[in-house]
């Protein structure tokens, strides 16, 4: 297989000559919330070449992912570096020897995770490999397991995320503008099963992972600087002990500059969507790390100026190099796409085709899920496609008596469950970097080798399990 750069470069192409040829056969849509006309830009006209080479620049600085990731690896540099997490994986060898007892927490973070955004893909994943690691089991097991858990159940939680609102005002937008007589649909319209959904899609990864995964990714042979299960000293404790004391004052000083009345990190309309909490989650986690990993390091001995500090920052900076050539051309190829509207084009056309299906509700409601999870390949964000989506198939459904909230259940299954197959997801470069720490020929095909097992199987028993929860008549939500 070609390498991560090389095959994101290729796919730059492919989208390129695939808006030539569409722009010649004039392929048009109508957006149906805004009645705009789309059409596809043709990247080789002089217009396109045009926006191409004033843009190349700012496709890859501005790319969504870039700043999180590099903000986010610093303090977890600083972490690594002094030993801290080290330490904390030490402390708790005994618990660590269980291996189902590590896969179970590695999964059950990953679903977790949403809460804070796309946390989960930039700090989860590389502990995960250190956990599994520290178990006796695969690191790139570790890597694979998080990220179906993030990816694929990303709509899934106990409780309700940013998610949960931004998708919901969409559906009460296109109830509004349809006139359609439905309740008003709220953050917890389908809280029961998504909270049902949770342990339902934790059991499968988990069954996937032993049975399936982990024989199939073998020993691991490679090297990994890790001091393992030495003994943790009564310096290293008391150390450990002050910095997770500081990093809970941290946490505990954030949630209440959040929560309480004063509330300085929440909107300006008193919420949690869009806040500074929840756009500066991955500063504030990464801070937290660098606060902990300073503490411990200066305890312990392991630090002793502030340039053993800054040579926990730069250390990172080794695996981000990789990461930053993937990246460039990752960038390149997903901004090609976004301008050539090809994504909005075939996305559009494709629901208003399976809008004029006649089928039965539940043949239909399957077929809808079915559609999204194939557009999920090419259009990743879920609040894109249901901004357009929602005012195709909630008044479509309501005309056959399914409830919007059922359609916008159906309409999360499909998105989520393919999340861990696409190389159109912004995280893509970053899993695939991972994975190249600990097997420098791990490529994009490695990596569905291995996910497209746990997609597969999330899509069907997901989808099996809405139909089940439709014709039993259970509430999704409140």
């Amino acid at each position: 297989m070609l390498h991560p750069a090389t095959m994101f470069f290729l796919l730059t192409v492919v989208v390129i000559f695939l808006s030539w040829i569409f722009d010649v056969y004039g392929l048009s849509v109508i957006h149906p919330q805004t009645g705009q006309l789309i059409i596809v830009q043709n990247l080789l006209s002089p217009e396109g070449i045009r926006w191409l080479l004033k843009n190349v620049v700012t496709n890859f600085t501005g790319f969504a992912p870039l700043g999180m990731v590099i903000i986010t690896m610093f303090g977890i540099g600083v972490a690594q570096h002094s030993g801290f997490i080290a330490a904390c994986i030490r402390a708790c060898s005994k618990k660590i020897q269980h291996k189902k007892s590590v896969i179970s927490g590695v999964i059950f973070t990953g679903l977790l995770s949403n809460i804070v955004g796309d946390a989960g893909y930039i700090i989860l994943l590389p502990i995960a490999a250190t956990l599994f690691y520290s178990a006796g089991m695969h690191p790139i097991g570790g890597i694979i397991t998080a990220f179906v858990s993030v990816a694929c159940g990303y709509s899934a939680n106990i409780i309700i995320s940013t998610l949960d609102s931004m998708l919901s005002r969409t559906t009460q937008e296109a109830i509004v503008s349809s006139g359609i007589n439905a309740d008003t649909i709220g953050p917890l319209s389908n809280y029961y099963f998504m909270f049902a959904a949770t342990f339902f899609i934790a059991i499968i990864i988990y069954v996937i992972t032993i049975r399936k995964l982990m024989p199939a990714l073998g020993e691991f042979k490679g090297v990994v600087r890790f001091e393992g299960y030495k003994p943790i000293s009564k310096r290293e404790r008391r150390a450990l002990i002050v910095a997770l004391i500081v990093g809970a004052i941290y946490m505990l000083i954030v949630l209440w500059a959040t929560f309480s009345s004063w509330g300085m990190l929440r909107g300006v309309t008193g919420g949690l969507v869009r806040s500074p909490f929840i756009v500066g989650i991955l500063f504030i986690l990464s801070l937290c790390f660098g606060i902990m990993g300073m503490v411990y390091g200066f305890i312990s001995g392991r630090y002793r100026t502030d340039t053993d500090v800054v040579d926990g920052l730069v250390q990172p900076m080794q695996l981000l190099g990789v990461y930053l050539v993937i990246t460039f051309f990752a960038s390149q190829m997903l901004a090609c796409f976004e301008y050539s509207q090809l994504n909005k084009c075939i996305a559009i056309m494709g629901a208003n085709l399976i809008a004029a299906v006649e089928l039965n509700r539940i043949s239909t409601l399957v077929l809808f899920v079915l559609f999204v999870a194939v557009i999920n390949l090419i259009m990743t964000s879920a609040t894109a496609k249901w901004t357009f989506m929602a005012f195709i198939f909630v008044p479509f459904f309501a005309k056959m008596g399914i409830s919007p909230d059922f359609t916008q259940c159906a309409f999360r299954i499909g998105d989520s469950a393919t999340n861990g197959i696409t190389p159109f997801l912004l995280y893509m470069p970053l899993v695939l970097t991972y994975m190249q720490q600990y097997s420098e020929s791990s490529t994009y095909g490695t990596l569905v080798k291995y996910t497209w097992r746990y997609s597969v199987t999330i899509l069907l028993f997901w989808t099996i399990l809405l139909v089940i929860w439709y014709l039993a008549g259970f509430p999704l939500g409140l």
